[in-house]
């Protein structure tokens, strides 16, 4: 209760799986609908191969969804202050209750990514891509799950903004790259706007884990309220090691991306100077050629042995 009025707020417990299951069958649906209305009619205009024609999916349906996540995630963060006032990501902690939209959003979440289980067998999904998707999904839920669970919903907001952006750049140059293979531009814009993310992540983590949590009032165990484990950040010994972790993980990271773009530039060069190749062949062809059997003098063609090329024609005895 408040002075002007009463606030409502949730926490986490069993009935919210009843509620994903829910919503996972609604993502369905909006998968399907945006596969049926949106993309099959793009794909029967742009005739791609088959393999071409199964990330073209995977991407248009990443995109849909990275940019709706994103613009919700915002406005959540936004109206609940979290970006004007970075102190309220620990403060407080543990945030055991949540408001209507974080809590909403946190479960529409885990709903989409459960949804992706099935809808490996729905878009008969090639075998070898497999081991890749549920590799992504189980690590998106993991993360969800945990930030949901262990009450660092605040957080795991700002992550996942900075995640999903990212992310939907990556699949928007994907769409275009497939549309127009000599149109790679907005790789590029992907590859800033992945560097920036990244650097925005491994600070916020350092920030909250390092200078956050270790000064939270309450530092001491207590699974009943919700906190799990403020009071092993204040061991600097514990935070240390996290962020040693955490370092750890963002540079292997940004070694595959990395080696991913040397490897992309590189094709890309090989692809050029082949093409220039190409060219000046086609050039010296076009020239005409001269081909005489022999040399002129004073007008006359002459063979080289001196004689004329002429065949000489017989007198009658």
């Amino acid at each position: 209760p408040f002075a002007d009025g009463e606030l409502v707020q949730y926490h986490y417990g069993l009935k919210d799986l009843v509620t994903i299951l829910f919503y996972i069958f609604i993502a369905i649906i909006l998968h399907a609908v945006v596969q049926e209305y949106a993309l099959d009619k793009i794909n029967r205009r742009l005739h791609l191969s088959k393999v071409k024609h199964s990330k073209f999916n995977e991407s248009g349906q990443l995109v849909a969804f990275h940019l709706t996540s994103m613009i919700w995630c915002l406005y959540v963060v936004v109206t609940e202050g979290y970006i004007s006032n970075p102190r309220s990501l620990w403060e407080n902690y543990p945030h055991v209750y949540l408001p209507f939209q974080v809590k909403f959003f946190y479960l529409c979440q885990l709903a989409y990514w459960l949804h992706a289980l099935p809808e490996l067998y729905f878009q008969k999904v090639r075998k070898e891509e497999i081991p890749r998707q549920l590799r992504c999904i189980a690590l998106y839920l993991v993360h969800i799950t945990g930030a949901y669970l262990l009450n660092l919903t605040r957080l795991g907001l700002i992550l996942l903004l900075l995640q999903y952006l990212a992310e939907f750049f990556f699949h928007m140059a994907r769409l275009v790259y497939f549309t127009d293979e000599n149109n790679e531009k907005l790789f590029n814009v992907w590859a800033v706007v992945f560097v920036v993310t990244r650097l925005f992540t491994l600070t916020l983590y350092i920030l909250v884990i390092g200078f956050g949590l270790p000064r939270v009032e309450n530092q001491a165990l207590d699974p009943e309220k919700g906190n799990f484990f403020s009071f092993l950040f204040n061991n600097i010994l514990f935070r240390m090691s996290v962020l040693l972790l955490v370092c750890l993980f963002q540079a292997s990271v940004m070694w595959r991306f990395i080696h991913f773009q040397l490897r992309r530039w590189r094709e890309y060069w090989n692809e050029q100077s082949s093409r220039k190749r190409a060219a000046a062949g086609a050039k010296q062809q076009a020239k005409p050629l001269k081909r005489d059997s022999g040399y002129h003098e004073n007008g006359v063609v002459k063979a080289e042995n001196g004689t004329s090329p002429r065949t000489k024609k017989l007198k009658s005895p």
